[in-house]
């Protein structure tokens, strides 16, 4: 038993860092950037009567199939459902992300808005 304590101990540590490490989509406070983004100056983000409207941008030496997997897979943690390739929905909102640039230098637009 105290070696799955120590096991998991151990586990922990090493997680940590790369928890406090988590960088997120600015504007969002819960979506995280994609490893190998950055956040990029210039969003937007207000409250509509009819719900939160943000855009966002992040830029980085990415694909767009890396960062795609990325949200792939931590979006439905955080209660998004894809919708689409690129789209995700979750609580009336709808979040679309949009590619431009190249693997060098993609650039990442993040779009909430109220869900149609």
């Amino acid at each position: 038993m105290s070696m799955i304590r120590a096991l998991l101990a151990a586990l922990l540590l090493i997680a940590t860092p790369a928890m406090a490490a988590q960088t997120y989509v600015t504007g969002v406070e819960d979506v995280p950037l994609a490893p190998g983004l950055l956040a990029v100056d210039g969003g937007t983000s207000f409250d509509s009567p009819q719900g939160r409207i943000v855009v966002a941008f992040a830029k980085g030496p990415v694909t767009e199939a890396a960062v795609l997997a990325f949200y792939a897979v931590s979006l439905p943690q955080l209660g998004w459902k894809r919708s689409e390739a690129s789209a995700f929905k979750r609580e009336g909102e709808t979040l679309r992300l949009d590619f431009g640039g190249s693997p060098q230098a993609l650039t990442v637009r993040f779009t909430i808005a109220p869900a149609p």
